[in-house]
């Protein structure tokens, strides 16, 4: 059985900062992809970033490249999101996600529940 456990979203202005934690389980999460995305009210689920955890590659959607910086720390099967420079457009409900591709939301294989992520 494998669960994803997010946390860390929360309320900040505009320029500021969080860190989203994605906590995995499961005994195959040094063979997967991690994915971070995002859905806004009224809009799509979008790729934000993601990362294979053998090997470390790492890949953003151009929205947020250059903001964003995607880890993990393979001790604690956990995956990290660190936002910088936050926008009022980065709001929105963030997802992790396992054991998928890339950043194409529908090859992913496990969901979290979603962390929300406000600014204004």
């Amino acid at each position: 059985h494998v669960q994803l456990v997010e946390s860390g979203g929360d309320s900040v202005q505009a320029g500021g900062s969080l860190r989203l934690s994605c906590a995995a389980s499961g005994r195959n999460y040094v063979k997967w992809c991690m994915g971070w995305f995002r859905q806004a009210p009224g809009k799509e689920r979008e790729a934000v970033a993601s990362i294979y955890v053998l090997g470390g590659s790492a890949y953003y959607s151009d929205s947020v490249k250059g903001r964003f910086t995607i880890s993990q720390d393979t001790a604690k099967n956990t995956v990290y999101l660190q936002m910088n420079s936050l926008k009022p457009e980065d709001t929105a409900m963030y997802y992790c996600a396992a054991d998928g591709s890339g950043l194409a939301p529908r090859t992913y294989n496990y969901w979290g529940q979603g962390t929300q992520v406000t600014v204004s």
